[in-house]
């Protein structure tokens, strides 16, 4: 979403969003010296999450559809950024209006309690650039302001995003910066799970592992990456398609976000593997004070403010790990000797898997 900020040195309204790698900011309006410029920035902050959660939770994307389900409602609530801009002259809400059309009318009562003609037509400006944007990102195209979408977690992902992410990992299958600053990350997600299980595939190959133990086998990989990684192949190993591996993961994670447990078979084989692991643990040691209040027990190996972005990350260290497992078979002793081999088995083996991607 884009934050918007107060600078009290040039008395100027300032918006700023997320590029991926850095943040950009641009002049809104100049702003009187009043108290109320905070509120002002907070309000338009505020309508611009509400506005950007339609592009992250697509009616589309819903398990419930009908009259006043979860589907309906997030179409409602799309639905209702053609009222936006005409609820900041109106600023007392109706009692049907959307939360869309709430954050709007909050933002036009500021604007009626500051009273500056012009900071009405520089904010109305800017409030159309926003929706612009959340409407450009839904189409695909993420460049200019509609950037900002590389940082979010979708419950959907963009076949056009899927195809941009899978060129760009196969020029580079462990990863470049385009493909966090050009892509949204769940359609990004899909393509790098693609190519770990091809990597994993052709690492089993040359080890005569399973592929699911390709990234067991791994060094200096962080649990819950790990974790991620092994539920990822594990279930494409079963058949599945990358994005049926990989949207259960986001989806689940981005209930945990919003402080739901989504899955409770999921969450009850977690508490079982922990139980467990504290049964065996207290038969080997003793002496260790262990229990199930006091262990801490990750409810998804997802970072839950940023579950794709962070599966991106986790499937590209797998792609890595199996180019290390890859090369400790393979005999060369120059450094990095085995990397044209594994690139070549690599692409060699996701373009034999292509019909499962798109």
């Amino acid at each position: 979403m884009t934050r918007y900020a107060v600078d009290p040195a040039r008395n100027t309204l300032v918006a700023h969003w997320s590029t991926g790698i850095g943040d950009i900011a641009t002049n809104v309006a100049e702003l009187p010296a009043t108290r109320d410029a905070l509120h002002l920035a907070s309000c338009l902050t505020h309508l611009s999450q509400t506005c950007w959660r339609c592009y992250t939770h697509p009616a589309s994307a819903a398990d419930q559809h009908g009259p006043h389900s979860v589907g309906w409602h997030r179409q409602r609530e799309r639905d209702a950024f053609a009222g936006v801009l005409p609820a900041l002259s109106t600023p007392d809400a109706p009692s049907s209006a959307t939360r869309i059309e709430q954050a709007a009318h909050r933002v036009g009562r500021v604007l009626h309690a500051i009273d500056l003609p012009r900071l009405v037509a520089d904010v109305t400006a800017e409030i159309g650039h926003e929706l612009l944007a959340v409407e450009h990102a839904e189409l695909g195209d993420l460049s200019a302001r509609a950037q900002q979408a590389v940082t979010l977690s979708r419950e959907d992902a963009s076949p056009l995003q899927v195809a941009q992410a899978d060129t760009l990992l196969h020029r580079q299958p462990f990863g470049t910066e385009a493909l966090i600053t050009q892509v949204e990350p769940t359609a990004a997600a899909i393509a790098a799970a693609h190519w770990l299980h091809a990597a994993a595939a052709v690492t089993a190959r040359r080890t005569g592992l399973q592929p699911v133990q390709t990234v067991a086998k791994a060094d200096r990989f962080k649990a819950l990456a790990q974790d991620s990684c092994a539920e990822v192949i594990g279930v494409m190993s079963a058949g599945a398609a990358p994005r049926q591996a990989v949207m259960p993961l986001i989806r689940h994670t981005l209930h945990v976000a919003e402080g739901h447990l989504y899955g409770i078979r999921a969450a009850k084989r977690r508490i079982d593997a922990a139980e467990e692991l504290i049964a065996k643990a207290h038969a080997d040691h003793h002496d260790l004070d262990l229990s199930l209040d006091t262990v801490y027990l990750p409810i998804t190996s997802l970072n839950p403010a940023r579950p794709a972005p962070d599966l991106v990350e986790n499937l590209l260290s797998g792609i890595h790990s199996c180019w290390i497992l890859y090369g400790r078979r393979t005999g060369d002793p120059r450094p990095h000797g085995h990397t044209g081999a594994f690139l070549a088995d690599l692409r060699e083996e996701a373009a034999n898997r292509r019909e499962t991607l798109l």
